[in-house]
């Protein structure tokens, strides 16, 4: 990454850092309250009710997700932020895998997530990422882009909202989640509904991309075995 400077326990100064941390100081500016976005932290009871029952959750106005009603919502600076602001002070900031690459891929480690080098400025900083629940080709997009939002959380951006989001973490409630929890559609409720769509692309009415995409804009959050299922459809005689 040519001439840069690692910071903390990584490795040493190698130039002039006054204009540095001029520059480095832009990061840390409040962000403005259209690029804040809301996150939905659901205790482990609340995820349990929704996942036994999905009609006891809702389809919230707040955040766009469905989940319990009276999930705490917490603000976050998303993955375009993050880089809009890194670009900004920055135009070359860059990062790179921490762990070792197979295949072009790097190596997970043992819960999925990984460690990467950030560098803004010429001062490298690191970050780690992951996608707890989550698995598909978009899952290695997340935990990149969860590394970085990390990453770069330890040069100050959105350090007050991280703040905000430890402190709630840090609550004496046992039930609290230091994550978000993704939400399926019930197989139960599934299995109910194959039928029906089953009939429906047998009939010529509809196609399985149909159902796929129909469900999407209803906002449904399906398994890769339900989704498997109802491409499957297309396949059968």
């Amino acid at each position: 990454m040519g001439n840069k400077i690692i910071v903390s326990d990584e490795k040493k100064t190698t130039r002039s850092n006054t204009p540095i941390i001029d520059n480095l100081a832009k990061l840390r500016e409040p962000f403005p309250q259209e690029k804040i976005s809301k996150l939905p932290k659901p205790t482990k009871a609340q995820t349990a009710e929704v996942r036994t029952d999905y009609t006891k959750g809702i389809r919230c106005n707040t955040c766009g997700a469905w989940h319990h009603p009276k999930v705490v919502h917490l603000n976050y600076v998303g993955h375009a932020a993050t880089t809009d602001r890194l670009l900004e002070v920055d135009p070359l900031w860059n990062w790179e895998f921490m762990s070792p690459v197979k295949d072009g891929f790097p190596v997970l480690d043992a819960d999925g997530g990984m460690w990467i080098y950030l560098t803004v400025c010429g001062v490298t900083r690191k970050g780690y990422g992951n996608a707890p629940g989550k698995s598909g080709p978009d899952t290695m997009k997340e935990i990149i882009g969860d590394a970085i939002r990390n990453a770069a959380m330890r040069f100050g951006v959105a350090l007050d909202l991280w703040s905000k989001e430890d402190l709630h973490s840090a609550q004496p409630e046992e039930d609290n989640n230091s994550e978000p929890e993704q939400f399926f559609y019930p197989d139960e409720s599934f299995q109910k509904s194959l039928p029906a769509w089953k009939a429906a692309v047998s009939d010529k009415r509809k196609e399985p991309n149909d159902i796929l995409t129909y469900l999407a804009n209803k906002n449904v959050n399906l398994t890769a075995n339900q989704i498997q299922a109802i491409q499957q459809l297309g396949q059968e005689k």
